[in-house]
């Protein structure tokens, strides 16, 4: 399994946004969804901020590969559930990158009822 780099971390990590996309069975891209996201540690995490019925989130999982785009840096990419071991720590990080947008929009990707669209996003060697 491939990591990411400290500088492919922050410059991810210091952008707003994130695009993901997920991979057709026939290899082909499907169209990317823009999404918020956060680093932590070293690994990427991203949330369906519309629950586990939500395209971009249910074809991610499903596929399990796909590209995202963020900071200048475009990857192929696995995604697969987090561990439930990091929800309050992702928790503390989307608000702290999120919270200027008001408590509506981040609370769709925070708290208890979130852990289950919670993916983890590592490159692909």
């Amino acid at each position: 399994m491939s990591a990411w780099t400290s500088d492919e971390l922050h410059r991810i990590g210091a952008a707003t946004e994130l695009r993901v996309t997920s991979q057709r069975p026939d290899g082909t891209l499907r169209p990317y969804a823009t999404i918020w996201h956060s680093p932590l540690g070293d690994a990427l995490y991203i949330r369906s901020a519309h629950g586990p019925d939500n395209g971009w989130f249910r074809r991610a999982l499903a596929s399990g590969t796909g590209r995202i785009t963020a900071g200048g840096v475009e990857k192929d990419v696995t995604f697969e559930l987090a561990d439930p071991s990091i929800c309050t720590a992702l928790d503390t990080a989307l608000h702290q990158r999120y919270d200027r947008f008001g408590p509506g929009p981040v609370a769709a990707i925070t708290g208890p009822d979130v852990l289950d669209t919670t993916l983890k996003v590592t490159p692909r060697p």
